[in-house]
């Protein structure tokens, strides 16, 4: 399997970080279709903090496996801040991690809209004791390199989430 330089850098960063900390890492994958969890998987060690991933494409998938609800995505959207919040914080809770990431958008090269234009992805980050992070783009090119835009994406959002102090419990 082929993953850029980038891509593995920055999983090969996370699971170190992780695997320092003991924390484990889980994603939810909408238009990258596994390729973040592909890529942590790649770099040896990754057993050692990643948890697994779901590819949750369907709206009926993000509802039934990561507990996304229908009346949000219908209301704002499967390709939106909120979906892919909601996707990271299910992923974080299904696969009982301390770390999740997640991804949604139009790879291409239909499906585009005015407002949603094809290159569009919402990802967010999600930890325990830390939020939620999000980050919009569009990214230009062809599917396969919205994809690999969006993989780099995500992965330097986790990591950003993973070196995060945890919030702390105020009085």
């Amino acid at each position: 399997m082929y993953f850029s330089d980038k891509s593995l850098e920055l999983a090969n960063a996370l699971i170190m970080h992780a695997a320092s900390r003991g924390l484990r890492i889980s994603c939810a994958e909408s238009c990258t279709g596994g390729l973040i969890g592909g890529a942590i998987t790649e770099v040896p060690g990754a057993s050692d903090v990643f948890e697994g991933g779901f590819i949750t494409y369907a709206n009926s998938a993000k509802s039934a496996i990561l507990g996304v609800p229908i009346q949000l995505m219908d209301d704002v959207g499967a390709v939106s801040e909120a979906v892919a919040r909601a996707m990271a914080e299910g992923a974080l809770m299904a696969a009982n991690a301390d770390l999740a990431v997640s991804t949604t958008g139009i790879a291409g090269p239909g499906g585009g809209t005015d407002d949603k234009p094809v290159g569009l992805v919402h990802i967010a980050a999600a930890a325990t004791g830390r939020g939620t992070l999000h980050i919009r783009r569009v990214f230009k090119g062809d599917r396969q390199s919205v994809r690999e835009q969006t993989v780099e994406t995500a992965l330097a959002l986790l990591l950003e989430q993973a070196e995060t102090p945890p919030v702390k419990n105020q009085p």
